[in-house]
């Protein structure tokens, strides 16, 4: 497999123990895992969710984690990405409002070519301009 972006769905996922991470670690092999700004983001803003100060540590754990990858920013060729896969999503009759921060993410990966691996895979199902890999779950 080629290098992997990780949506944010799945770093939160994993710390809850919903995905096996060792399938996870299978699935991207040695190659390198990037993060979207836009997920640290998203993962800095549940830090502060919690009134709970354990829960409001943990949180902060994993975006420390997840801040250590390889990081991708924002730019403008991720804008003309972006423009596309919303126009993908409204020809197939989707709004893409709802997760707007979903699309921006998959907006890099189609930007840098890369797949995109993810929990929910039915939000990107008017994608077909990137591929989309749904993280496997821990057996229950």
């Amino acid at each position: 497999m080629a290098e992997i972006i990780v949506d944010t769905c799945v770093w939160i996922d994993a710390s809850q123990g919903i995905l096996d991470l060792d399938e996870i670690y299978s699935l991207a092999g040695s190659e390198r895992v990037h993060v979207s700004a836009i997920s640290l983001g998203e993962l800095e803003f549940g830090t502060h969710i919690p009134n709970d100060a354990s829960e409001r540590a943990a949180r902060m754990a994993l975006l420390r984690a997840v801040e250590r990858m390889s990081v991708l920013a924002v730019t403008r060729e991720t804008a003309r990405s972006f423009g596309l896969l919303a126009t993908m999503m409204r020809v197939a009759g989707r709004t893409p409002r709802p997760r707007s921060n979903d699309l921006w993410i998959a907006a890099q990966a189609h930007e840098h070519r890369l797949p995109l691996l993810t929990s929910n895979p039915e939000d990107f199902r008017a994608l077909d301009a990137i591929e989309i890999i749904e993280a496997p779950r821990a057996a229950q």
